[in-house]
């Protein structure tokens, strides 16, 4: 069993690097435009169980013994409410588009121009958009279609990331919110934000155009993008907050987290396209923050059952001896 400990925290000689933290000081963005495939994955020996074996020099080490990881249930217990006036955000229109590329494990829209995000006296300026489906973080134990997170970082290199929920629109119109548990239970949308019936435009610029990226390591050009879409809709609504993790490898901690109580739109054709690229590629539910890792703990009680099952084994007979 030492050696299965071993195994599982151990580097092999495969370096590893976050799609969430793609393009900010952990994982600079190549400069001569090339897209960069990772090389963990969803499934198998490269999916999450399996992360923290996949790095040279144990870099990848919380995605197994961290403490503070995500995604989680946003559960009220879990985070911290929070106001849109707690975070000034301006993100300005992209009238020429910007790159969309296919990093083999997401689909990401590199942010340039850039925003600002500014919150709790610390600034921090958006490089990336990217899409996960179904969403990684839960809505109060109820998974959506998609999640988008958008990752800022901060002159002291640090990680903030805001992520919104993604539903498809059904027959051109939205499902009632009283279909969704987590809305029925907690009322994350307000009675005073505007309703977003339709799908959301920016979106559908988006990712209607994944089909030309559908090759990992392809990138291709949007058309004109209103960001001021998204910020208008963050801005009705507010955050759950909570400091958690990178959802990929390095599984680094210290990010923090916004998840907005608002929700973005597309239409069914559209997340049929980015399904067809995407395929899966959420991690698992992680415990809460500050409880044990989710592998820690499941390792700990396979020890124990194995303990155990020794305990109670009847000893074996010796064998006979030769006349």
């Amino acid at each position: 069993m030492a050696r299965f400990t071993t195994a599982l925290l151990v580097a092999s000689a495969t370096q590893v690097l976050s799609l969430c933290s793609h393009n900010t000081f952990l994982h600079p963005r190549a400069e001569n435009g090339t897209v960069e495939v990772k090389n963990f994955g969803y499934r198998g020996n490269i999916g999450p169980l399996f992360w923290a074996t996949l790095d040279a020099g144990r870099v990848n080490e919380r995605c197994a013994s961290g403490s503070k990881q995500s995604p989680i249930d946003m559960v009220p217990e879990v985070f911290t409410l929070r106001p849109a006036s707690d975070l000034e955000i301006v993100v300005p229109d992209f009238p020429e588009g910007t790159e969309f590329e296919n990093l083999g494990t997401t689909i990401e829209v590199i942010a340039r121009p850039g925003g600002t995000l500014k919150v709790d006296g610390k600034t921090f300026e958006l490089q990336q958009a990217h899409f996960h489906l179904p969403s990684e973080h839960l809505d109060a134990g109820t998974s959506r279609a998609m999640e988008m997170h958008a990752v800022w970082q901060s002159a002291e290199q640090e990680i903030a990331v805001i992520g919104t929920y993604i539903d498809v629109v059904v027959d051109g119109a939205a499902p009632p919110a009283t279909t969704a548990p987590a809305a029925a239970r907690f009322r994350r949308r307000q009675a005073a934000a505007p309703a977003a019936a339709g799908a959301s435009t920016f979106l559908e610029t988006v990712l209607s155009k994944a089909d030309a990226i559908a090759t990992p390591g392809s990138v291709t050009q949007t058309p004109p993008l209103v960001l001021s879409e998204i910020v208008n809709l963050w801005k009705a609504g507010s955050f759950q907050a909570y400091s958690g993790s990178l959802t990929t490898p390095p599984c680094s901690e210290g990010v923090n987290w916004f998840v907005s109580t608002q929700t973005l739109r597309i239409s069914a054709a559209t997340f049929e396209k980015a399904r067809s690229v995407i395929g899966f590629n959420s991690r698992l539910t992680q415990n809460a923050p500050g409880q044990l890792n989710v592998q820690m703990a499941a390792l700990a009680t396979i020890m124990s059952d194995l303990s155990q099952a020794a305990v109670a084994a009847p000893p074996v007979a010796a064998a006979p001896a030769a006349e």
